[in-house]
């Protein structure tokens, strides 16, 4: 039976969003129907009405959600109607070479539900990450959805989902950011702030934010930065450098992902220090570094995908520390809005006015 719902779908490249009428199967097996409670609007979902991710319109978005399962099909074990969870966008296989080299965290066959949802007239729409969460209802495949404490409120739990992990995972398990570390993150909106809240939960003795905008800056001491940086005002390579006593930071953050700010980060650590690229840049975008320099500089030039986490080891652990006062997940929250505002919290994200707009049900 398919359950009839609203749902935000972006139809075409560039076009403003619509909300319109989904039909969302019953789960299958392997699959489970979640309820959501509330929804961040993240970048990613501007990158797919923008057609930056691929092609495959419609696309019902969201992504970044906490709901309860409302039923689950055949063969599932993991979570039943009533729990309170976070939809993961990554859920290995355990089967793929990744998986049985024991690195779930990059599974490259994570599973997804196998049914279509569609418009009212037949049309498959393509989810966003595999979830497609801006909708009362959403078909995943079970292994998608992670157990939470339910004290926890879904406005911010939701958030773990992408955002917030990418970010601290992109610290914590990317950088291996440790106690005593210096750490510069450069940019300062949802996922670089997320990179600061868990360089400090790290115990990361410097936290360098670096951003072009003052606002962002105020908001990256909130979460841990000790020194804030703005680019336009004086070069961060130097600024970075002087405040780590002329070496550079252990691990240097990228959370904008251009030429520039690659190229910032890259010269900003320390000798054997690590750059962590989390910023999604553009399918056009090169850098050129001078070889002798990746050589002579030494440590690791990583890409962090989302977070390099495994949701169902991670997200409870943030949860917990969240609701224990030592993660400030809420003070990510900048508005809560309706289904019917998504295309104008996706102006306010450009303009930099928001951390995170949340959709709530």
């Amino acid at each position: 039976m398919a359950n009839v719902v609203k749902g935000v779908v972006a139809g075409s490249k560039g076009a403003a969003v619509s909300l319109e009428t989904v039909n969302v199967p019953d789960p299958g097996p392997d699959e489970a129907l979640i309820r959501v409670q509330a929804c961040g609007v993240c970048h990613t979902d501007l990158h797919y009405r923008e057609g930056a991710i691929n092609d495959e319109f419609p696309f019902l978005l969201g992504h970044e959600a906490a709901g309860v399962v409302e039923k689950v099909g055949g063969n599932v074990s993991n979570v039943a109607s009533g729990d309170y969870v976070i939809i993961a966008w990554r859920a290995p296989c355990g089967t793929c070479r990744s998986c049985l080299r024991g690195r779930p965290w990059y599974c490259f066959a994570s599973r997804n539900a196998k049914q279509s949802m569609t418009l009212s007239d037949g049309t498959k729409l393509s989810p966003a990450l595999g979830i497609g969460a801006f909708a009362e209802l959403t078909l995943v495949d079970a292994a998608q959805a992670v157990k939470i404490n339910p004290a926890a409120r879904p406005e911010a739990a939701g958030l773990v989902g992408c955002g917030i992990m990418a970010g601290l995972g992109a610290a914590i398990n990317t950088g291996g950011v440790s106690r005593g570390d210096s750490v510069a993150v450069i940019g300062c909106g949802g996922v670089g702030n997320a990179a600061i809240a868990g360089s400090r939960l790290a115990g990361a003795h410097t936290i360098i934010a670096v951003d072009i905008d003052d606002k962002k800056l105020e908001w990256a001491k909130g979460f841990g930065a000790t020194h804030t940086i703005n680019s336009t005002q004086t070069d961060p390579v130097k600024a970075i450098q002087d405040l780590t006593g002329g070496n550079g930071a252990n691990v240097v953050i990228d959370a904008i992902g251009l030429p520039e700010t690659y190229r910032q980060a890259f010269y900003a650590r320390d000798l054997a220090g690590t750059v962590v690229l989390v910023g999604v840049p553009g399918p056009d975008m090169k850098i050129e570094l001078p070889l002798l320099d990746v050589f002579g500089r030494g440590g690791s030039l990583k890409s962090s995908w989302y977070g390099d986490c495994l949701p169902t080891r991670d997200f409870p652990v943030y949860i917990d520390l969240y609701l224990q006062g030592k993660l400030d997940l809420d003070g990510f929250v900048s508005e809560t809005i309706g289904l019917d505002d998504v295309e104008e919290a996706f102006a306010k994200m450009e303009r930099g006015e928001v951390l995170r707009s949340v959709v709530v049900f």
